[in-house]
């Protein structure tokens, strides 16, 4: 699954379009390296996202297409924030 959906669909990021220019402008890292929002997202992966001065890392437990909103947050564990 690409990194701009990944991020929609856990309910990270709220909107996919949001994720895109975040990770255009550099704000998303996976595993250490800057990511283009067609990344493809993989179990394991750990993700950092900055929102202004907040950072948030989180690791990828599972990729679903689709899920509900009360199983979003079982898509990854966050790491630190």
């Amino acid at each position: 699954m690409r990194l701009d959906k990944y991020l929609k669909v856990s309910r990270i990021i709220k909107r996919r379009t949001v994720a895109n220019d975040a990770c255009d402008a550099d704000h998303v890292t996976v595993n250490g390296r800057r990511a283009k929002a067609s990344y493809d997202v993989k179990v394991g992966d750990v993700l950092c996202i900055t929102f202004g001065q907040r950072t948030l890392q989180v690791r990828v437990l599972s990729v679903k297409e689709t899920v509900g909103k009360a199983e979003a947050s079982s898509m990854y564990e966050i790491i630190e924030s």
